[in-house]
């Protein structure tokens, strides 16, 4: 079976874990950015990062730039995880292998080709340091909020009957999720605190989320 064949069958095999593992491949009708965009800088970001804002009803360029990143790891490290967790091929997700939109569904991810994928640092550190350079939150924030995603990623997979202990020490034990968060010891669970506020609760109506380091908030 072909490199290409294996990542699609993998993607078929994980899709169904709920909708963010769902990944589809390739190009997709108008309206979508290509991904090298993101990692450009250029005009595409900053729309997106606008709309966030206004539905959110913030005027905080980094509360929106989390968001942002929280949606896009959230995408793209579900399937990735699944991947890794049931011994397919993960996908490449790096920019330059995607498409983008961001619309009043949200943001929206897709695949240019069913290729093999690389290292989480290669992948997702291009848009961390375009989101940096944007809105100037702190790198170290959008690695929490890509640990999260993971995290979660890793506790959905879990409860499907996968057991992810080994693969959740595997993925924080280097850069660039170690030092994220850790794991909470509980029985037959996968529970995840991170270290770093993903900002949510300067939203009005937001609060903290369930694996925030800041003492509970209401909204």
């Amino acid at each position: 079976m072909s490199e290409f064949a294996r990542v699609l069958a993998t993607l078929r095999q994980v899709r169904g874990l709920s909708p963010f593992f769902a990944l589809d491949v390739g190009r997709p009708d108008d309206g979508w950015h290509d991904g090298e965009a993101l990692a450009d800088r250029g005009p595409a970001l900053p729309d997106a990062l606008d709309r966030i804002a206004a539905r959110y009803r913030t005027g905080e360029r980094r509360v929106a730039g989390s968001l942002f990143f929280l949606g896009y790891t959230a995408r793209l490290l579900s399937p990735v995880v699944a991947a890794r967790a049931v011994g397919g091929v993960a996908p490449d997700v790096r920019p330059a292998n995607l498409w983008w939109r961001y619309g009043p569904d949200g943001l929206q991810v897709r695949l240019k080709d069913p290729l093999p994928g690389v290292g989480l640092a290669e992948s997702l550190g291009p848009v961390v340091e375009a989101l940096h350079a944007t809105t100037r939150v702190a790198r170290g924030l959008l690695w929490g909020n890509a640990g999260s995603s993971a995290a979660g990623a890793l506790r959905t997979v879990h409860r499907g009957g996968v057991d992810c202990a080994a693969l959740a020490d595997e993925l924080f034990a280097e850069p660039p999720l170690k030092g994220t968060g850790d794991f909470i010891p509980f029985p037959g669970e996968i529970a995840f605190r991170r270290r770093s506020c993903c900002l949510y609760y300067r939203l009005d109506g937001g609060g903290t989320c369930g694996d925030c380091p800041l003492p509970p908030r209401r909204g």
